[in-house]
C-alpha cells in the first residue's frame, strides 16, 4: 500500500500536507473544549462567579467549535481533490502499463482481471485515501494528545481506560486476521464474475440460439452465490466492530463516572475547593476518555476499508511491477525495403515446452506475395505474429527489411507493417476514425479514406449510409456485418501505406467475387507492397508468388500452386477438398 502511495503526484502531496496541518488545528480546537468545560464547571459551582465570566467561556467554546467545523470543511474539500487526483494518476499509469503488455502478459493476467484492476481495485484504494487522509492522521494524534492530558489526573481511571482500549484493539486485530484472506478471495471471485458476465454478453446470440439461458444463469449463480457467502462472512465480522466500540464507549463512560463519583465522595466535604477540582477532573477525564474511544471508532471505519484496499493495492502493484517480456530495440533504419525473412525459426509458448513452429525458413522480396495455408492449429497465425512481434521467436531470426525485428523500436517496426487480424476489430466512433486509426506514414485526409475504402471494396456499402464515412460505428462494430467489418479492417491497414501488408485469414468473410476483386486491386495498385496472406481457401492464394504449407508447425511444402500440386500431398489434399477436377486442371 505504501509503495502505491509513493506514486502520488507532487500536487496531491502538497494538498495532503496542507490537509494534515488543518487536521492538527482541528484537533487542537476539539481538545480545547474539555478544558473550557472544566473552567465552566468551576465557574458555575464557585460562589461569586459573574454571568459575564460564564458567557465569555461559552463564547470561547463556540469559537473553538466553529473553527474546528471550518477547518473540517476545508480539509474535506482538499481530501476529495487529493483522492480524485490520486485515482486519476494511478488509473492513467495502469492503463498505459497495460497498453505496453504483449500477448504473454495478457494471458498471464486475463482481460477480466485487468479490467477489475483498472476500475474496482483503484476505486477501493481511492476510497481509502479519501477517508484515511483525515482519519489516519486525526485518530492517532487525537488519541495520544488526549492520553497525555488525562494520564496524570487519575491512575485508577487511566487503568480502566487502558483496559477498554486494549480489549478493543485485540478485537480489531482478531477480525482483521480472520477477514483478510477472505477479502483476497473476494477479489478473485470478482474477476470470475466479470469473466462469466463478459462471456455471456459477448456470446448472447449463441446463448439464445442454443437455449442456454438456464445453463448460463446456473454458471453465473454458482459464482455469485460463492461471492455472496464470502462477502456476508466479511460484513458480519465487520458488523461486530461498530456495536462493540459503541458499547465500549458507553461502558467506559459509565465506569469512569461511577468510579469518579467514589473518588469525589472520598474527598472531605469541608474541603470544597479540592472536592470541586476533583469533580471537574472527573468530568474532563470522561470527555477525554470518550475522545480516545472515538479515535478507535474512526479507525474502525478505516479497518473496514483497509483489507480490501490492501489486496487491491497488491493487485495494482502486480500490474505496475510487471516488466513486459518484449523489449524494444533502438534501430529505426534498415538496409532493405519490403522484405521479410525467416531464418530457421522455432517457437513455443512460455508455458509449454512443445514447439508450435519448428525450423521455418523462407524469404519474400519487396512487392512479392507470400501465402500461408494449412490445417486448423498448424501455426499459421503464430507465424505471422512473429513478424509483428506479438511474440519473440524462441529459436532462429525473424528479419524485416534485413534487420532482426528485436532490434527495431516498436514505432519503426509497426510503421513498416499493415496488419489485419483474423478477428476483425473495430472501435467505437465513426468509419473515418476507424480507417485512420493510429499513427502512420499515410495521409490523414478524407481522400485517403475514400481511396482505402475503394481498394478494400467497402465503398459500395459505405456510400449507402446516410452519413457516409462519418456514419457511427458501435463498440466492436456491432452495427455492421462480418464482411463489412472485415473490409473496414482491411481499409485501415491500406490507409497506413505500409511496406508490408499482413492478412491473417482476412478474406474469410468475403464472398468469392469480392475476394477476387480485392486481390486484383491489391496486385494492380500496390505492386511495390509486400503481401503476406494467411488463408484457408485455395482460390485466395493460388496466384501467390510463393506458398508455404504448414502441418503441425512444420513447413511440409513451399513453392507455387503448380509446384505444390506436384510435390506436396498435404496441399493436394486441401486443393482437392475445395476445387473440382476441372478447376484443378485449369
Amino acid at each position: 500500500m505504501l509503495k502505491l502511495l509513493g506514486k502520488m503526484r507532487p500536487r496531491e502531496w502538497g494538498m495532503a500536507i496542507v490537509c494534515a496541518v488543518l487536521i492538527l488545528g482541528q484537533i487542537y480546537f476539539d481538545l480545547s473544549l474539555p478544558d473550557y468545560m472544566s473552567n465552566l464547571t468551576v465557574l458555575i459551582n464557585t460562589p461569586g462567579s459573574t454571568t459575564s465570566d460564564i458567557l465569555n467561556t461559552g463564547v470561547q467554546m463556540l469559537g473553538c467549535t466553529l473553527a474546528s467545523a471550518l477547518l473540517a470543511v476545508i480539509c474535506g474539500y482538499l481530501t476529495a481533490k487529493v483522492a480524485a487526483g490520486y485515482g486519476y494518476a494511478i488509473r492513467e499509469e495502469v492503463f498505459h502499463k497495460i497498453a505496453d503488455f504483449g500477448q504473454q502478459e495478457m494471458m498471464a493476467f486475463s482481460v477480466p482481471s485487468l479490467i477489475n484492476r483498472t476500475t474496482n481495485d483503484i476505486t477501493q484504494v481511492q476510497m481509502l485515501v479519501a477517508m484515511g487522509n483525515q482519519i489516519l492522521i486525526k485518530a492517532p494524534v487525537m488519541a495520544v494528545w488526549a492520553i497525555i492530558k488525562i494520564v496524570n489526573k487519575s491512575w485508577t481511571l487511566s487503568a480502566i481506560t487502558a483496559g477498554f482500549v486494549a480489549a478493543l484493539l485485540a478485537m480489531m486485530g482478531v477480525i482483521i486476521v480472520v477477514v483478510l484472506p477472505r477479502v483476497k478471495r473476494v477479489q478473485r471471485l470478482m474477476d470470475r464474475i466479470n469473466l462469466v458476465a463478459r462471456e455471456n454478453l459477448t456470446g448472447i446470440n449463441v446463448v439464445h440460439a442454443y437455449n442456454a439461458e438456464d445453463y448460463q444463469n446456473e454458471k453465473f449463480g454458482r459464482t455469485n452465490e460463492t461471492l455472496m457467502k464470502t462477502q456476508l462472512f466479511n460484513q458480519r465480522a465487520f458488523a461486530l466492530l461498530l456495536p462493540g466500540v459503541t458499547l465500549a464507549m458507553n461502558a467506559l463512560s459509565l465506569a469512569i463516572y461511577w468510579v469518579g463519583a467514589s473518588i469525589v465522595n472520598n474527598v472531605p466535604a469541608e474541603d470544597l475547593t479540592r472536592r470541586l477540582t476533583t469533580f471537574s477532573d472527573v468530568v474532563v477525564f470522561g470527555t477525554y476518555a470518550t475522545y480516545v474511544v472515538m479515535t478507535i471508532m474512526m479507525m474502525v471505519m478505516i479497518i473496514m476499508l483497509l483489507p480490501s484496499a490492501q489486496v487491491s493495492a497488491q493487485r495494482i502493484n502486480a500490474v505496475l511491477d510487471t516488466t513486459p517480456n518484449l523489449v524494444q530495440g533502438r534501430r529505426t533504419d534498415a538496409p532493405e525495403q519490403g522484405s521479410v525473412e525467416f531464418k530457421d525459426v522455432s517457437f513455443h509458448y512460455p508455458n509449454s515446452p512443445k514447439d508450435v513452429l519448428s525450423h521455418i525458413s523462407f524469404r519474400v522480396e519487396r512487392g512479392g506475395t507470400l501465402a500461408i495455408i494449412g490445417a486448423t492449429g498448424s501455426g499459421k497465425t503464430t507465424l505471422i505474429s512473429l513478424i509483428a512481434r506479438f511474440y519473440d521467436a524462441t529459436g532462429g531470426e525473424v528479419l524485416v527489411d534485413g534487420v532482426n525485428v528485436k532490434e527495431y523500436t516498436f514505432d519503426a517496426l509497426y510503421d513498416r507493417l499493415g496488419y489485419v487480424t483474423q478477428r476483425a476489430v473495430l472501435f467505437s466512433g465513426d468509419i473515418e476514425g476507424n480507417v485512420l486509426f493510429g499513427e502512420s506514414a499515410g495521409d490523414n485526409s478524407e481522400q485517403a479514406v475514400y481511396k482505402a475504402l475503394d481498394l478494400a471494396q467497402a465503398t459500395e456499402f459505405v456510400a449507402k449510409l446516410p452519413q457516409g464515412i462519418h456514419a457511427p460505428i458501435a463498440q466492436g462494430g456491432a452495427n455492421v456485418s462480418g464482411g463489412q467489418k472485415q473490409r473496414l479492417s482491411i481499409a485501415r491497414a491500406l490507409a497506413r501505406q505500409p511496406e508490408i501488408l499482413i492478412f491473417d485469414d482476412s478474406f474469410s468473410a468475403l464472398d468469392y467475387r469480392t475476394d477476387a476483386r480485392l486481390r486484383g486491386g491489391l496486385a494492380r495498385e500496390l505492386k511495390d507492397t509486400t503481401r503476406i496472406i494467411v488463408a484457408q481457401r485455395i482460390g485466395t492464394i493460388r496466384d501467390a508468388d510463393q506458398i508455404i504449407v504448414l502441418d503441425e508447425g512444420r513447413a511440409v511444402g513451399m513453392g507455387t500452386h503448380e509446384e505444390l500440386m506436384k510435390t506436396c500431398p498435404v496441399y493436394q489434399e486441401i486443393a482437392r477438398s475445395q476445387l473440382s477436377s476441372e478447376e484443378l486442371g485449369a
